[in-house]
């Protein structure tokens, strides 16, 4: 995927895409983990998207290599934001529409999971002993972004599709858990969780509405909750390989999801928050 560079036409350094924001209202804010704040797990999709091509190429009745990775690239940006395991439930369903005989999809998510572990392995292990910082590793400016939302008072939770266990210590070990009020990831148990389940629920926990609440993603799950009952949208269209500018293809994910506002990445988030609270 290029890199790039929207000029934004207009005085702010990010893309104002609805003009009639509430501004001034601001208590709750949602962020998203995984390609919002944590860079930790970038790169899933060159570890996923080959996984189930390989797995298709074995069906009987498989397409050529290009039109298969089409194929494949198609639906898991579609499920993007998801818990892995509807992508995986997808794959199972391919893979019979092929005549092929799927395994269970939680075996595939357990392969999945070992192969992305091998690849964040090294990052995870640099985190822990030190080596890297945590700054190296989360979407540039979203540290101070964090410090400065809840220096304003407003009550922040963290939503993640990644399973629970691996976001605790993930935002553990990136130094974030002292900015969020709870912290949520997906359980196996995914008939019963889901990040939009959890997004309502600390919506409906927490009475949230209207202009009282903004969320920050890069996912069309909260982008889409959070518009439905009314809040402020914020699409992170963030180039996670190049760490800097928008990604074109997640920002025209994020602007059908409905984004009020789409950046690149956090580095001019005091500029947003001026604009985002000023009682215009």
């Amino acid at each position: 995927m290029k890199n790039i560079h929207h000029h934004f036409h207009s005085e702010y350094p990010f893309e104002i895409v609805n003009n009639d924001i509430q501004k001034g209202q601001i208590k709750f804010a949602i962020f998203d983990f995984d390609g919002t704040i944590s860079l930790i797990r970038e790169g899933w999709q060159g570890i996923m998207i080959p996984m189930m091509v390989n797995l298709l190429m074995k069906t009987p009745k498989h397409e050529n290599l290009s039109e298969m990775q089409d194929v494949v690239r198609t639906y898991v940006a579609n499920t993007t934001g998801k818990q892995t395991i509807y992508q995986m439930i997808r794959l199972a369903e391919e893979i019979q529409k092929r005549g092929g005989q799927p395994k269970a999809p939680l075996t595939y998510k357990h392969q999945y999971h070992d192969l992305l572990m091998e690849h964040i392995l090294n990052r995870l292990k640099g985190l822990r002993q030190g080596q890297i910082e945590p700054g190296d590793m989360v979407v540039p400016g979203s540290l101070s972004a964090l410090q400065q939302v809840t220096d304003a008072g407003i009550t922040c939770f963290l939503a993640s599709g990644t399973d629970e266990k691996y976001v605790l210590d993930e935002a553990e070990l990136l130094g974030i858990t002292p900015y969020f009020k709870s912290i949520y990831g997906a359980l196996d148990d995914y008939e019963n969780y889901s990040k939009r389940m959890v997004i309502q629920k600390i919506i409906h926990e927490n009475h949230l509405q209207g202009p009282e609440l903004i969320a920050f993603g890069d996912g069309y799950v909260e982008i889409e909750d959070t518009k439905a009952v009314g809040g402020i949208a914020i699409g992170l269209a963030t180039n996670e390989a190049e760490k800097m500018g928008v990604d074109t293809w997640k920002r025209s994910r994020l602007l059908a999801s409905g984004a009020d506002v789409i950046m690149g990445e956090f580095l001019h988030f005091s500029t947003l928050w001026r604009f985002l609270s000023m009682e215009v």
